[in-house]
Formats: structure tokens, C-alpha cells, sequence
């Protein structure tokens, strides 16, 4: 179980026990680091308390959702060869009812079956020496992925249904944003109604930050080589997440291949989006829909945003300026909503 930790807590207004009270949290969890910011009007929740029910929640999730731990509920369903229906708890057959949904809206793009091909091109495990994988390689690995063709969800009785004994599902680009989400659940039902919760880059706000004004989140510039800021979004009330496909690639003969997999071609996009940023109702679809958009591109991911009524933000490298030109370019949503500001 990962270790968290009570980082610090300090008082807005250090006067009365009345008076609002700003709890801080951070910890590691799900591979990565999750930060929570929450306003205690009252003044009257026990810090530690609170991170117990914190830490149990990020516990149980990692328990259900987690490809990094061998005893979690999806790893035993990527271990056993069985292709009968296995009852999945209700909270597993959410989070792939929505990978569902939008595997169906991306035209394929978003899979959770895309195990077989990350592995083959080596992401996660590369070393300088690892070669492209053969074409006959990559067309076997095809054989085995597909979400809507090999796997089935069943509502009643509760199901997940493999066709084949080999299929694994990773849900490392949705469940990040599930996590947030039931995080930011235990706060409100703690009666905390401003917060920001962030997991791993994804996040769910509500309410006012500790200055009472809308909380505002600076979007990456998609350079690898610097941490500069492109755009500052006003999320107050919202999900959001950002993919990009600027740190996790590598280079081989003078080509850039990204982590980012196209499950149709089995090889990683090719097209000069470069991030994607998604601003939803919760952290787990902003996070699905990023991944999806990104492996889209901007021509069609913008079109589906725009069909999908979604708040999209697409940066994309401009043609021959290598890695430090880029351009923007938003949904109607997403001006809409920043128009608010």
C-alpha cells in the first residue's frame, strides 16, 4: 500500500476556532503524487481523521484499478485465462462503462486493450538498444487488442467478459481521474465544499480557493526542455486533464516515436499534436477524453470535441519549427467556458 502523508495545515484566519481553516495534503499513490488543497469552513474536522478517510479511499481504488499491483482486482482479471464472465464490483464496471463510451465516440482511439502494442514497442521497459518492432510483430499484437471486439460489459448480472485468455486491460489513461473524483467525494460528504484535488496531473475542483477566488491552473507548454506556461484556465467547478506526447517517446534513426499508440495502425501517432487538454464535469472522463483527443490529433479530435459538445484546448507543433513552435486551438466549449472568466 502506498505511504501518504499530511504535509501541513494552516489557518486563513488565525483568530477564532470559527474561521476557515486551509488543510493541505500530499502523498504518493497510483505511480505517481496526489496534492489536496481543502477549505474547513468550521474549523472543526480533524486533519487526521480526514486523511484517514483520504488515504482509505486512494487504497481502495488502487485495490480495484491498479496494473502495478499483482492482488488488484483488474490484475487478477488480466492473470486468469478464463474467457467466461467474471463479476466485477460495481465501481471496476463504472470506470469501464465510461472507457466503453468512449472508445465508442473516438472511433477506437481510446483501448484499454492496448496492452500487446505498448509492450512491443517497449514503453515503460525501453532501452537505447530496442529495436522497432517487426511488422509481422506488430500485426500479431494487433490481433489481441480492440476493446469493443474482445471484451464484453455486462450490467445485469455485473460482468466483464474476455474473448481471449491472453487479453489485459490497463486503465492507467482513465483511472487516475476515477481516483480524483472519489477523493473529492469523501471531502464533500466531509462537508467540505471548496477543494482541489490532483492526482498525477488530473484534477477536480469545487468552490473557491483559499483566497476566495476561482481556482485557475497554468496548461504546460508541450517543450520538453522547459516548464513554461501556454494558458491559465479558470477550473472552478470542473475535471481537468491534460495528455501529451513530450516526455514519454524516443528516437531511432532520425524518428520520433511517441508513447501514444494508435490502436487501428498499431504504431504510435505520427500527426503534430503535441498535448491535449480536456475540461469535463469529472476528472475520469477529462482524463479518458485527453488520452482519446491526443491520439486523434487536432483535425479530428476537434471535430468529435465539437460533436461531443466537449471543452478542449489542442496544442499542436507548427509545421518546421521543430520542438518550440506551437499553436493553439480550442472547441467552441472551451471558449465558451474561458469566456467567463
Amino acid at each position: 500500500m502506498a505511504r501518504f502523508f499530511l504535509v501541513a495545515f494552516a489557518f486563513l484566519l488565525a483568530a477564532c476556532k470559527s474561521d476557515p481553516v486551509t488543510l493541505t495534503f500530499s502523498g504518493e499513490t497510483m505511480g505517481t503524487t496526489y496534492n489536496i488543497v481543502a477549505i474547513d469552513k468550521t474549523a472543526d474536522l480533524s486533519p487526521d481523521e480526514l486523511q484517514a478517510a483520504v488515504t482509505a479511499e486512494l487504497a481502495k481504488v488502487n485495490s480495484q484499478m491498479s496494473n502495478w499491483d499483482p492482488t488488484s482486482e483488474i490484475s487478477q482479471f488480466n492473470k486468469s485465462p478464463s474467457t467466461d464472465p467474471v463479476e466485477i464490483s460495481p465501481e471496476l464496471a463504472s470506470v469501464m462503462a465510461a472507457a466503453d463510451e468512449i472508445h465508442a465516440k473516438s472511433e477506437g482511439l481510446f483501448d484499454v486493450t492496448l496492452g500487446p502494442l505498448i509492450e512491443i514497442w517497449g514503453f515503460g521497459a525501453r532501452t537505447a538498444e530496442s529495436p522497432v518492432p517487426a511488422d509481422a510483430a506488430i500485426s500479431a499484437a494487433l490481433e489481441m487488442v480492440g476493446q469493443a471486439k474482445i471484451l464484453t460489459l455486462s450490467a445485469d448480472p455485473r460482468t466483464l467478459k474476455k474473448d481471449l485468455p491472453e487479453t489485459s486491460v490497463y486503465l492507467a489513461a482513465i483511472a487516475k481521474g476515477y481516483g480524483v473524483d472519489q477523493v473529492a467525494t469523501v471531502l464533500a460528504e466531509a462537508g467540505i465544499s471548496d477543494y482541489m484535488v490532483e492526482i498525477g496531473g488530473d484534477l477536480v475542483t469545487a468552490g473557491l480557493n483559499p483566497n476566495g477566488e476561482a481556482w485557475r491552473i497554468g496548461i504546460e507548454r508541450p517543450d520538453a526542455a522547459s516548464q513554461t506556461i501556454e494558458e491559465i484556465v479558470d477550473v472552478s467547478g470542473l475535471g481537468m486533464a491534460t495528455s501529451g506526447d513530450y516526455r514519454n517517446y524516443f528516437e531511432q534513426d532520425g524518428i520520433r516515436y511517441s508513447h501514444i499508440i494508435d490502436g487501428t495502425t498499431g504504431r504510435p501517432i505520427t500527426h503534430g499534436t503535441a498535448s491535449v487538454t480536456v475540461l469535463a464535469a469529472d476528472a475520469m472522463m477529462a482524463d479518458g477524453w485527453a488520452t482519446a483527443l491526443l491520439a486523434l490529433g487536432q483535425e479530428r479530435g476537434l471535430k468529435i470535441a465539437e460533436a461531443e459538445g466537449l471543452a478542449v484546448l489542442f496544442i499542436a507543433r507548427q509545421p518546421d519549427s521543430g520542438e518550440t513552435g506551437f499553436e493553439t486551438t480550442v472547441s467552441t466549449q472551451f471558449a465558451k467556458l474561458q469566456a467567463k472568466q
